[in-house]
């Protein structure tokens, strides 16, 4: 018995799972370098099950590091399908939580919660951020610590049926595993998603103006070039998240603009089109401070 795995590859249409993420994420490179990695192990470990070499299903939880708005549940929902794909679980689908979604307020409370998260998830991959919110050690009445118990005898007890995938700050992880050894012990795949540049940033608000038929003037990329690498360096920056929160607010200055030359006939390109004044007219500009009146500064939201 002979088995070709560049075929096996192409069958699994895993390729085209990679490709995807290629398309959706600028840059990261060594992110898609792991994930590629992660599918080729996957790979070989089916066919070496034809040989009948292996026979346990291998520990597939993650843990997936870094700022806001690197891509950690874009890529977290690539690897839930490359994961079904393979044949690793059952459903392929993503349930994203955070500490609120599994631990209750009182006594009785976490255990319900957290296992009808599980069972939702069951199949899957659970994506948890901010993972080391679980963990209150200071607050004595926290029960943070039996969801955390739960979800340590399910992914160990449920390899088979579903993957979880632990988030947040590269340092607040560390710290909570280090509290959390059997945690720890249960992760495989250690994930650190860098942040992006200002050349990226740029790429990633092209694409994201051109999924909404807008575009920048040649005077507006350069000032929105200008905007990140200012925005970079202030305070509550979220990569990506801040640079969708600065094209909102971007397009409402173009749609004021357009406005307060109401009797002027406009064009298709006048309606697509943000010029250089609806990007400098951020408060990063104006007043050295980032606009905050969208949510990029907020931990809990999700990537």
């Amino acid at each position: 018995m002979q088995v070709n795995l560049e075929a096996e590859f192409e069958a699994s249409n895993v390729k085209e799972v990679l490709n995807k993420l290629d398309a959706e994420l600028i840059g990261l490179k060594p992110v898609k370098t792991r994930i590629r990695e992660i599918a080729a192990l996957l790979l070989v470990d089916r066919l070496r099950k034809q040989f009948a070499l292996t026979s346990e299903t291998p520990t597939l939880h993650m843990n997936f590091t870094g700022n806001p708005g690197t891509g950690k549940t874009t890529v977290a929902m690539r690897m839930a399908e490359i994961l079904h794909r393979l044949g690793y679980v059952r459903g392929g689908h993503l349930v994203s939580v955070t500490r609120d979604d599994l631990v209750g307020q009182y006594i009785g409370h976490t255990a319900p919660k957290t296992k009808e998260v599980i069972k939702k998830a069951m199949g899957g991959v659970l994506f948890i951020d901010e993972a080391y919110y679980l963990y209150k050690p200071e607050n004595e009445r926290d029960y943070g610590a039996e969801s955390i118990e739960i979800l340590l005898q399910t992914m160990e007890n449920n390899r088979d049926d579903l993957v979880v995938i632990l988030a947040g700050y590269k340092d607040r992880m560390d710290k909570f595993f280090h509290s959390n050894p059997g945690l720890r012990s249960r992760i495989a795949h250690h994930v650190d998603f860098p942040d992006y540049s200002a050349e990226e940033l740029l790429q990633i608000a092209k694409l994201m103006l051109a999924a909404q038929n807008y575009r920048f003037s040649p005077d507006a990329e350069k000032a929105f070039f200008d905007y990140v690498t200012i925005r970079m360096t202030l305070e509550h920056f979220a990569n990506a998240r801040s640079v969708r929160n600065a094209l909102d607010r971007a397009r409402l200055r173009q749609a004021n603009r357009l406005f307060a030359h109401a009797s002027k006939s406009l064009n298709k390109i006048d309606l697509m089109t943000l010029e250089a004044e609806d990007i400098l007219g951020s408060r990063v500009f104006l007043e050295g401070k980032p606009d905050m009146d969208g949510d990029e500064g907020s931990d809990a939201v999700v990537d």
